[in-house]
């Protein structure tokens, strides 16, 4: 049997090896709420090698950006890097994140037509039963998963809005192709809540993990409803800023 799932005959070095289990211990929450890791000596005995092995493991991990080392303490899980977003009156999400990341990512999870609930037809306007577009988003910046969005459309005006969405990996971007040219947040609603299943799955989440969900609507300038969304954040990764800056 491999100690600790190490396979000395799968061609696969055993240092990688090392980090991949010790990378899936992270995602498992195993080192705790202060994120210390075992030392060299207990995760040499651990898997059975060597402590030269142990550490170009951990280096690798190091370069990651998922471990660093603390002087005193040993080697701890680094702490997940916290963005700042505001939500204002022309709340953008790659605006609001600027310089604070080198990539983002939108994805299109699910879209299609359905006949508009009391709520959703209310928030846009619409008659109950008139056709709303649904567009279901998982928000990525530097690799990692920041939000969860479930969004609302007028189906007639809107129609090909999932597929710019798709194409240009931006809402705001998509709505200028479709003639809306600008947009307001007209009303925002936050409550803190426990993750549900489907979205620890969305934005790799731990049981027990909190998100901060938002309920907005965005209209035009004049104040016509264009979006309803119900959007969850995972709240150790970010700060939502109403207002200007603390300093």
């Amino acid at each position: 049997m491999p100690k600790d799932g190490i396979d000395r005959g799968s061609g696969v070095a055993l240092w990688r090896q090392i980090a991949d289990r010790l990378r899936q211990a992270i995602v498992d929450g195993e080192f705790g709420t202060d994120g210390l890791m075992p030392g060299e000596m207990a995760l040499s005995a651990r898997f059975a090698v060597n402590r030269h092995t142990v550490r170009a493991a951990l280096a690798g991990l190091v370069e990651e950006g998922l471990i660093e080392t603390v002087q005193g303490r040993g080697t701890r899980v680094r702490p997940p890097k916290r963005y700042s977003f505001p939500i204002s009156k022309r709340t953008r999400f790659s605006e609001g994140l600027a310089g604070q990341i080198r990539e983002r990512q939108v994805t299109v999870i699910e879209d299609g037509v359905l006949a508009a609930p009391q709520t959703v037809a209310e928030k846009l306007g619409l008659a109950e039963g008139h056709p709303v577009l649904r567009l279901v988003l998982v928000s990525r910046v530097d690799g990692v998963a920041l939000s969860n969005s479930t969004n609302y459309f007028d189906a007639q005006r809107f129609a090909a809005m999932a597929e710019r969405v798709r194409e240009t990996g931006s809402i705001t971007r998509a709505y200028r192709d479709l003639g809306v040219e600008d947009y307001i947040r007209r009303a925002t609603e936050l409550t803190a809540r426990l993750a549900d299943e489907r979205e620890r799955g969305l934005l790799d989440l731990k049981p027990g993990a909190v998100v901060m969900e938002a309920r907005a609507l965005n209209a035009t300038p004049e104040g016509a409803p264009l979006q309803y969304a119900v959007t969850a954040f995972a709240a150790d990764r970010v700060t939502l800023r109403l207002g200007d800056p603390i300093e």
